[in-house]
């Protein structure tokens, strides 16, 4: 699993993203934390950016975010050209996102999921490939959507 990961929490999300910053580094990979660095109140916006950034950037391969349900920080994500972010709770979804979609940016919940699960997902998140194939397709009308919208 040696990769560069983006992480980014707002302070719901803290705790979390700290446990699983530490139990990635020790699966070998190279964590870029843009914060949150505290349990003070803040926005998720405000580190979902910079995160997704690093991704559309090639400093990360993928990005992590989480927040108190993980949907603040997808809302956020998806609204950078280039993101495909999910929010996962269960491991089918987890796999899923990124076998089909070939999702970069993987929402958690702090306050929905413990820490096996979070590790649980975030695992799987990182392993599944893109199957590609039948499924470019569909990428290939989201990058379409994106392009269109700017226009």
């Amino acid at each position: 699993m040696p990769q560069t990961i983006a992480l980014g929490a707002d302070h719901a999300g803290y705790a979390l993203k700290n446990h699983l910053k530490a139990w990635l580094e020790n699966q070998g990979c190279v964590c870029i934390d843009v914060g949150t660095d505290s349990t003070e109140r803040c926005d998720a916006i405000d580190f979902a950016v910079p995160a997704c950034k690093a991704v559309l950037a090639n400093q990360a391969d993928m990005a992590l975010l989480v927040c108190g349900t993980g949907a603040a920080m997808s809302m956020a994500a998806n609204k950078l050209d280039g993101i495909r972010a999910c929010c996962c709770s269960d491991s089918f979804t987890a796999e899923l996102t990124r076998r089909h979609n070939n999702a970069n940016v993987l929402c958690l919940g702090a306050r929905v999921l413990g820490e096996g699960l979070a590790e649980k997902l975030v695992e799987l998140f990182l392993h599944t490939p893109f199957e590609g194939g039948v499924y470019q397709a569909r990428n290939d009308k989201l990058t379409a959507l994106e392009q269109s919208r700017n226009a």
